[in-house]
């Protein structure tokens, strides 16, 4: 996915597409949670992929590296090193499968393991509150920007350690959802970290202003852009169970409209 989205002069998935992506996801998370009882927790641009959909591509590329074969260096140990060679872009292209489960976590018990990219991390990660299931559709409320705007969302960069830290990115998250709520904020192991006793700010960071979804989303219109926007919130929820289900997003109203 990163790869076709470099590939694409505008940066960004058209509406369709992003919707077929989104539904191909989700089916794949909900069989993920109900079947395998596994979180992905990793899920990201780097880990959809497009299947070929003609091996005229895989032939040529063959056909090239018998040609011209590519550099290599063979080591010590018997391994040896080749450079990469570019895949020409395939003529069609076989819908979107969600991969890479090399970090997946049983999902039935919740669990305090740190996962997730950073950009893409849940409240309840950077809280300290148990986690389940529901980060994966947090993951993917956050990845939409990506694909859809050409831009993260959330970032995270602390101004003054100039690299991620979980109180810029709760201060993100903050000035676009607003303030979540105590009983939230109490649950979370950490929450001394970030918050008063009362639930006040209390980082060492200074807030952001507030913006909406509304705002930061310039793709579209009208009924789109409602129905859009809706879909976002339903997993851009603080807490995990008000998020919505892979099985429901599937099946969403924005999705079903651009696929019909």
């Amino acid at each position: 996915m990163a790869t076709f989205l470099s590939r694409n002069p505008i940066g960004r998935l058209p509406a369709p597409v992003l919707a077929i992506v989104l539904q191909r996801v989700f089916q794949a998370l909900d069989y993920l949670h109900n079947h395998c009882h596994l979180v992905h927790t990793d899920v990201k641009a780097d880990n959809i992929m497009f299947g070929i959909g003609d091996d005229k591509t895989l032939y040529d590329f063959e056909e090239a590296e018998v040609a011209s074969p590519t550099p290599r260096k063979e080591l010590g140990d018997g391994r040896v090193i080749y450079v990469s060679r570019t895949i020409d872009r395939p003529s069609k292209i076989r819908p979107p499968v969600l991969c890479d489960l090399g970090s997946a976590f049983p999902g039935d018990t919740p669990r305090m393991e740190d996962v997730q990219p950073d950009q893409y991390r849940s409240p309840e990660m950077i809280l300290g509150i148990p986690w389940s299931y529901r980060i994966d559709v947090w993951s993917v409320g956050c990845m939409i920007w990506d694909l859809f705007e050409a831009k993260m969302l959330f970032r995270g960069r602390d101004p003054e350690h100039n690299t991620y830290r979980g109180r810029a990115h709760l201060a993100e998250i903050i000035s676009v959802l607003g303030f979540p709520k105590l009983d939230l904020i109490q649950r979370g192991d950490y929450r001394s970290k970030f918050f008063a006793d009362t639930g006040e700010w209390n980082a060492g960071i200074e807030l952001r202003p507030p913006q909406s979804l509304e705002t930061l989303e310039t793709t579209l219109q009208g009924e789109d852009k409602e129905l859009f926007l809706k879909m976002v919130r339903a997993m851009l929820q603080w807490a995990a169970e008000d998020r919505k289900t892979p099985s429901e997003l599937a099946n969403d109203p924005w999705i079903v409209k651009q696929l019909s």
